[in-house]
């Protein structure tokens, strides 16, 4: 019987290399572990999520500082995306971010986008704020930016501060400190008679003070004192009060008066009042202009001299006729009635 060489040569190399076979199988076991390990870290760190839906937002800076793509995009402190990418546009750095699409409807269209950086020495990231009265993003918004001092720029702000405190130390030598203190020093040596004398009254107002001694004294310590004026203040409230209601009532009658209603309302806003008050008024005029005109009865007896003059001479004769009589007596002044009769 016939063999096959070819069946026999495989055959023959299996049988030399057994284990061929199974290690082929674990290094492809092994790469497909590490492959899923390596999305399990990816996922874990952040820096790609491909079972979430993702949000791209962009903003545009005049200097990024040392952020980096792959970076946080943080919102209130909590990571929410990474910087997808930067590209010079126009000038400036565009910045593009890479969001987790489920925080959508908490970034607004007037959300503003600032590099931040954690302690001096820390990683930057990128920090959204809250917005206000905007909508919702969509997918693509330019957000608006707000550009941070950068730490090279305070640093030599802060360099030329202490260059300034430095000049201003050195300026102030020995013999520049005792051209300004020697004369408060004299100051002082020759009125420190004065001094120790101001002192020693100082502490003895205080001392009238903390016993509740003269006038101020009694208003710093008499409790009734504070009563008082907790009594007038509350006076003074209810006066208040009392004054607002008055104005508001003095607001109601005119608003009454405005509206027409009452009297005074009535008189106020009706035109025919206003016409029958005018029409009185002209009239009035009308008559004492006849009387200073010394027209009708009473402007002539107003006005003639004469007839004042004739009223005046019979109350005179009126006067001694009831003289006369009361000089004749009773009797006398019935005899003559009685003799005038028959």
């Amino acid at each position: 019987m016939k063999t096959n060489p070819i069946q026999t040569s495989d055959t023959s190399s299996y049988e030399r290399n057994p284990g061929r076979g199974s290690i082929e199988a674990q290094i492809g076991l092994l790469l497909v572990l590490g492959l899923i390990a390596g999305l399990i870290l990816m996922e874990v760190a952040g820096s790609l999520k491909p079972f979430t839906q993702r949000l791209e937002l962009q903003a545009s800076f005049e200097t990024i500082k040392d952020l980096k793509s792959g970076d946080p995009v943080k919102m209130a402190g909590m990571t929410i995306g990474r910087v997808a990418s930067m590209t010079l546009d126009e000038g400036k750095v565009r910045v593009v971010m890479s969001l987790d699409a489920k925080h959508q409807n908490a970034i607004k269209t007037d959300s503003l986008a600032s590099i931040e950086f954690e302690g001096l020495m820390g990683q930057h990231y990128l920090s959204l704020s809250f917005g206000k009265q905007g909508l919702p993003v969509e997918p693509g918004t330019m957000l608006e930016s707000l550009e941070q001092p950068d730490l090279n720029q305070l640093m030599k702000r802060l360099d030329g501060v202490a260059e300034g405190v430095r000049n201003m130390t050195a300026s102030f030598s020995g013999d520049s400190l005792n051209a300004i203190l020697g004369p408060l020093g004299d100051l002082i040596n020759h009125n420190k008679d004065k001094v120790s004398n101001l002192l020693t009254h100082l502490e003895s107002v205080s001392q009238k003070l903390a016993q509740g001694e003269g006038t101020l004294g009694r208003i710093l310590t008499d409790a009734t004192l504070y009563d008082t004026a907790l009594a007038a203040i509350q006076k003074l409230d209810a006066a208040g009060s009392e004054i607002q209601l008055t104005a508001e009532e003095a607001r109601s009658v005119m608003s009454l008066i405005n509206t027409g209603q009452g009297s005074l309302g009535k008189l106020a806003t009706d035109p025919a009042l206003h016409d029958e008050a005018k029409l009185a008024m002209t009239q009035l005029r009308e008559i004492l202009e006849k009387l200073n005109q010394g027209k009708g009865s009473l402007g002539m007896i107003i006005n003639d001299p004469s007839l004042v003059q004739q009223a005046t001479t019979t109350l005179q004769k009126v006067n001694k006729a009831t003289e006369s009589l009361e000089d004749q007596g009773p009797m006398s002044v019935l005899g003559m009635a009685v003799g005038n009769l028959f």
